[in-house]
């Protein structure tokens, strides 16, 4: 059968045998009375540099579910180490659990080695845990921090794979984002045109992506210092109304007015103290 399969000749175009197969399945639980699953939508731009001392991420701080605007001041820069910060895209309880952990298993790690944790070994950390889910815990990170080998910035996906880079992007606004860095970066920036260039690429997302907005947060990491700035600027201002939109009694007609008396009787009464001691 393999020599058989190995000879013949590849069929063109594409194959729509899972899309069969996948009408066929959601025919089957809709005719049963299950509800097929939803992909759910999530909105971030998060980022990071590498500059010429250290390392600068950045964040918006617009929680989203669904089309609904949940949290306008949310924190999505992670604290794993001292030297060590994450930012978290994708589902806000998947991100802030999965870097807790890292940070506590870290924190173990550094006591039982007696030395500063490295960026490298965080990366590991993560990469291993998401893999290990298959891609079931919804957390795409960017790891930045400064040791004793200089700065590092990761890429980390939900699969657990991870790219090492001078500049990344990641969330649903990140292509906006990228595009500020591709046309700005330089190598051996200095701080305030890094800062700069991260503020731009998360504003951008802000402004070309619905599912990020509000705020930019920056985290800067140096060798000796960390100056995380929230907020570093409020991209949204909310603007002033200019009108007066009270209106006074009496101006909508009433159609028709129906009351309705309720007749209830008391079965039972029951008076519980409150306790005290």
């Amino acid at each position: 059968m393999a020599a058989l399969a190995v000879l013949r000749e590849p069929a063109g175009g594409f194959s729509f045998q899972n899309c069969r197969r996948n009408a066929l399945i959601e025919a089957q639980l809709t005719k049963q009375g299950f509800k097929v699953l939803e992909a759910r939508k999530t909105g971030t731009t998060i980022a990071g540099v590498i500059f010429k001392d250290g390392v600068i991420l950045g964040a918006d701080t617009r929680a989203t579910e669904g089309m609904v605007v949940a949290d306008k001041n949310c924190s999505k820069i992670h604290y794993i180490a001292p030297n060590i910060y994450c930012c978290g895209a994708g589902t806000a309880a998947d991100t802030e659990m999965t870097t807790q952990l890292i940070s506590s298993n870290l924190e173990l790690h550094s006591l039982s080695t007696g030395r500063l944790a490295r960026v490298a070994t965080a990366n590991r950390m993560l990469k291993q845990m998401l893999f290990r889910y298959q891609g079931y815990i919804g957390a795409a990170l960017v790891l930045g921090g400064v040791d004793c080998s200089g700065p590092h910035l990761y890429s980390i996906y939900p699969h657990g794979s991870t790219d090492t880079l001078p500049y990344v992007t990641m969330g649903s606004g990140s292509l906006a984002a990228m595009a500020v860095f591709e046309d700005r970066y330089k190598q051996d920036m200095e701080e305030a045109e890094a800062k700069q260039l991260v503020r731009d690429a998360i504003a951008a997302g802000i402004f070309s992506d619905l599912g990020s907005g509000s705020n930019i947060d920056l985290c800067v990491i140096t060798k000796n210092k960390m100056d995380y700035l929230r907020p570093h600027d409020i991209a949204n201002k909310k603007g002033v109304r200019q009108g007066n939109y009270k209106y006074r009694r009496g101006l909508t007609g009433i159609l028709t007015e129906l009351i309705a008396p309720l007749e209830l009787e008391v079965v039972e009464e029951a008076v519980h103290t409150m306790d005290t001691s």
